[in-house]
Order: structure tokens, then C-alpha cells, then sequence
């Protein structure tokens, strides 16, 4: 059968992919933040997944305000990295694993959460971005990501957007379905966006480190109390778009400890101020 394996967790700040893509990651402001990935690449490279399902936002890109799913799941074949308003990035063309999304919509449905089917989109930098900090820049033209991806766009855009809680529940369906697709496959789950920032208003470039660090010890160690934390906590302690950690807990959730199993073992765990006007989280977690 397959299983999870290992989440991963990480800020997807866009200009993070611009430094990528215009060779900037030896410069000194952002060789901070790429070498915190460094043990990363080296894991990655050594636990390499059969599937990714990478839990994103998507930024007015396949969604708009017209129309807002809480929880889109694709099953397409392939999807192309988006243009969002600057070109799309140059990056490879993101391959899908049509069967385990089907199998995966089709067994969280069953368990009543109300997901919305996507068979074609475009994928921008939330779901881009993690996988170049993760397996390096690559040459769309002559190279490809090493594994397929599931992408999971979830809406912290526009409120109402889901619970801490709803999301921890969802990863535990997740997971659930996975391991009832009838493949030996090796899965990694993803949860990305945040740390703390807030891009507009009074309190624009707000960025509470104290606060950061506090939500990924409680990650490791309690994240079911830390999925009763209410919108309200992220917004005022980790700004208008701190609201883009509850995606952590899907990820969080559907590791083996919340079903019973020993508790995960800590790989990596990393944590920069400033990139651009975000602070930079990130951490691995695997099943033992």
C-alpha cells in the first residue's frame, strides 16, 4: 500500500523564486536564506519521494475573486507554471499523478469533506517555489521535477477561510486515503506558505519571530492544541498573511503519531528574517 513517508514544510515567498530564476542566490542578502535549504536538497536527494501532495494557495491565478474553492485537489496530467503578470517562471512543466488525486478526492469526499475537482490549471509561485528550494533550479528545456505532484490549492485568500482544526482533520483524511491506494508508493506531503508577514495596511512588514518559533515547536510536539489556535491569534500575532500557516497543519495532520503511531523525527529545521518582507520557515519532519 502506499504511505506517507514525510512532510515537509516552507515559506513560498515569491521573490524568493525571482532570486532563483535571476541568479541571485549567491548574493549575500539571499545567500542566507538558500543555505538553510542546503541540508534539504541533500535529504531530498536521498528520500526521494514516488508523489508529492503539496498543499498551497493559489494568488489570483487559477482562482479568482469570481469564484473561490476552500479546497481544489488536481488530477490533471500536467500543469504549467502560471504567468503572474511578469511571465510564467522558468521552471519545468509540473507532471501530476492522476490516479492517487482521483483515488485521494474520491475517499476524502466519502468522508464529507466537499473538495472541488480541477482537471486543468495553471500553478503559480506557492507551488512552484517549494520545489525549486527543494530539488534546486532546473532547465525547463532540458530537465524535469523528479517526481509527480499533486497540487492541493486551499483558500487563505479571501475570508471566510478554513479553521486550524477543519485543516488538521482534512490532513487525517489524507492521510487515510493514501494508504488505501492499492500502490507500493513512497509519499511526501507538503504544507507551504507563511511565516509571519503582513503585505499591507497600518501594519505592513509586520514579522513576530517569538511567536514563528513558537508555532513550530508546538508543530513538532502538540499540533493537535496548536490546531484549536482560532483565525483571529494568527492575524494579530502573525499578520494578514500568517493566516497561510493553517496549510501546515493539513501537512501535520496526516503524519502517522496523530493516528496513534511513534512521533515523528525532526530532520531539518530553519528559520531566516528577512526575505523580502516575510520571515522564512521551514522544517522536515519523518515517519518513524
Amino acid at each position: 500500500m502506499a504511505r506517507i513517508t514525510a512532510s515537509v514544510y516552507t515559506s513560498h515567498v515569491p521573490a524568493i523564486g525571482a532570486a532563483l530564476d535571476l541568479g541571485k542566490t549567491a548574493e549575500p542578502y539571499w545567500q542566507k536564506v538558500f543555505s538553510g535549504y542546503e541540508p534539504s536538497k541533500a535529504w531530498i536527494e536521498a528520500n526521494r519521494p514516488d508523489v508529492i501532495f503539496l498543499v498551497f494557495n493559489d494568488h489570483a491565478t487559477a482562482f479568482s475573486l469570481e469564484m473561490i474553492p476552500t479546497f481544489a485537489i488536481g488530477t490533471a496530467a500536467e500543469y504549467q507554471p502560471a504567468d503572474e503578470g511578469w511571465g510564467p517562471r522558468p521552471v519545468p512543466t509540473v507532471q501530476g499523478h492522476p490516479a492517487l488525486a482521483a483515488h485521494i478526492a474520491q475517499s476524502v469526499i466519502q468522508e464529507d469533506f466537499d473538495l472541488t475537482i480541477v482537471n486543468r490549471m495553471d500553478v503559480d509561485h506557492g507551488l512552484t517555489v517549494p520545489l525549486s528550494l527543494m530539488f534546486g533550479q532546473r532547465d525547463p528545456k532540458t530537465e524535469a521535477w523528479p517526481c509527480p505532484v499533486i497540487p492541493f490549492a486551499v483558500n487563505v485568500v479571501q475570508y471566510p477561510v478554513p479553521s486550524g482544526r477543519r485543516c488538521f482533520q482534512l490532513g487525517q483524511a489524507i492521510r487515510r486515503a493514501v494508504e488505501s491506494f492499492d500502490e507500493p508508493l513512497n509519499v511526501q506531503i507538503w504544507g507551504t506558505g507563511g511565516m509571519s508577514h503582513q503585505l499591507q495596511g497600518p501594519r505592513a512588514g509586520l514579522i513576530n519571530r517569538d511567536w514563528d518559533n513558537r508555532f513550530l515547536d508546538r508543530l513538532i510536539s502538540e499540533p493537535g492544541s496548536l490546531a484549536q489556535v482560532p483565525h483571529i491569534e494568527y492575524v494579530r500575532e502573525a499578520g494578514s498573511e500568517g493566516i497561510e500557516l493553517v496549510m501546515w497543519l493539513i501537512a501535520r495532520g496526516a503524519m502517522a503519531d496523530v493516528a496513534g503511531g511513534p512521533p515523528p523525527r525532526p530532520v531539518h529545521r530553519f528559520y531566516h528574517v528577512p526575505a523580502s518582507n516575510t520571515a522564512v520557515g521551514h522544517l522536515i519532519l519523518e515517519n518513524v
